[in-house]
């Protein structure tokens, strides 16, 4: 038999309680555990299912409003169930936000023609998370968990050739929030204003569009997502200013080609870079003004493009019936001296007599040979702009020779180097300038002109504000 001293220092029973312990120990943890990271969890999922539940709402709402706009209803309501967020129509923390401004630039006479509009908005807020209607679309801002998106696409369609651009204005002011569901009204008097085309307010607001440029700018808190939503139309980009929270939407004119009357401004769209050939037709014919015949001390043709410069200059100084040409190109974002300078072989013949001269100058004349020669400034590379596709040099990647004899190269295969540089970024235009007697009679000269155009070109402009009013019912 067991002493009873052996019995009370006995360890047999313990281990089951320890174990029980143990056990019950993990099981608390693990329940603990679950908790701290699963109700964050399920508290973020039933925001996310409230917050998908406004964005179909808040489509649905798009939708209704359409109909209003286009003169299908003249009221529509749609329900939105807040949760505990709020429900504001142009709250007043956002009442400079939602701004659309479109500028209608002709470059030619240097005019602007403006149009600003206020967005409004409706918006859904909880937490930091907003879904809003603004524009014609719909979008939701994750707040710090992510950026903005477009939910459905604004009242804006491109399709290379017309924009159609129908500006809605969210009008009044209420709010409302809590947890119960609440009614959005939109009513309109289906009167849209036309804003272009428009003759009877300019002579200049009409289609097919004469001006140069179309620039938008859509201020919003969504100006990003609207940036976005910019890029993936045809032929379209965008950029954004972050500072004054902008999308900037850029399109540009389709200048004429064909055969026209020669004026002192021709303008030249942008072309195709990736077509090593684009301009197919650039040339003038020109006409004698009165007795004085075709004699020009420096007839320039002159285009600049931010940092860029091109110069074609006809001068008559080696003979009675010939035109010499001499090309000149310079960027002064490289540096003050790079400047690339070439010399005629050839001539451009003059045919007839005094008032009845006339010459025709093919710019991408494939058989007119120029000569290299250089200014050789100090510290200038003056064959700078020959190399790889850049801002500042453009294919054929070559290296011009500047010793004795100089390279030759066909006065095409220079205008077609030049152009692609000068176009890379926007239009051009040429200003023609024969000095204070210029020998031409500009009214029964032309010039022929096509080239391989790239996207970003308007021809039809079809701008409209349309007043929306919107309300929240309790």
């Amino acid at each position: 038999m067991k002493s009873l001293t052996n019995l009370y220092t006995s360890q047999n029973a313990v281990s089951s309680v320890v174990g029980s312990l143990l056990i019950f120990s993990i099981t608390i943890i693990c329940i603990t555990l679950m908790f701290i990271y699963s109700v964050p969890m399920i508290a973020e999922m039933q925001d996310n299912a409230e917050a998908q539940k406004a964005e179909q709402a808040f489509t649905i709402l798009d939708s209704r409003i359409s109909k209003v706009a286009l003169g299908e209803s003249p009221l529509q309501t749609t329900s939105i169930s807040l949760e505990g967020g709020a429900i504001n129509v142009n709250a007043q923390d956002e009442a400079d936000k939602g701004k659309m401004t479109i500028q209608i630039i002709n470059q030619t006479d240097n005019t602007t023609e403006e149009f600003n509009c206020s967005l409004g908005t409706i918006e859904y807020v909880k937490g930091d998370r907003k879904i809003a209607y603004e524009g014609g679309g719909v979008w939701s801002n994750y707040g710090s968990k992510g950026g903005t998106v477009m939910l459905s696409p604004p009242e804006f369609h491109y399709n290379g050739v017309t924009l159609t651009l129908p500006i809605m204005t969210i009008n009044g002011r209420s709010s409302s929030s809590g947890k119960g569901d609440f009614d959005i009204a939109v009513t309109s008097d289906n009167e849209p204003q036309i804003l272009y085309p428009n003759v009877s307010a300019s002579a200049l607001r009409k289609n097919p569009v004469i001006h140069d440029k179309v620039i938008v700018y859509v201020e919003s808190q969504y100006y990003d997502a609207w940036a976005n939503y910019a890029e993936t139309l045809v032929f379209t980009s965008a950029t954004r200013d972050d500072a004054n929270e902008t999308a900037i939407i850029e399109f540009h004119t389709l200048p004429p080609m064909g055969t026209f009357s020669l004026t002192n401004k021709i303008k030249m769209g942008q072309v195709n870079e990736s077509n090593l050939q684009p301009v197919y037709n650039f040339t003038f014919d020109f006409e004698a003004a009165e007795a004085q015949g075709l004699n020009p001390k420096k007839y320039e043709m002159k285009a600049i493009s931010d940092s860029k410069t091109l110069v074609y200059c006809l001068q008559k100084k080696g003979g009675a019936d010939q035109l010499e040409l001499s090309v000149t190109y310079m960027d002064t974002s490289v540096g003050p001296d790079y400047i690339e300078h070439w010399e005629g072989i050839d001539i451009f013949q003059i045919g007839g007599a005094q008032a009845d001269e006339y010459s025709s100058v093919d710019l991408v004349n494939e058989s007119f040979t120029m000569k290299y020669t250089p200014p050789l400034q100090d510290g200038a590379d003056t064959d700078f702009s020959w190399g790889p596709s850049g801002t500042t040099s453009e294919l054929p990647d070559v290296v011009i020779n500047k010793t004795a004899g100089y390279d030759q190269y066909s006065l095409n295969d220079i205008t077609q180097h030049y152009i692609r540089l000068m176009t890379n970024e926007e239009p051009i235009v040429f200003n023609l300038d024969g000095g204070s007697q210029d020998p031409i009679d500009y009214s029964t000269s032309k010039i022929s002109l096509n080239y391989d155009s790239i996207g970003n070109i308007i021809t039809y402009l079809h701008i409209t504000q349309n007043e929306l009013n919107a309300y929240v019912v309790n």
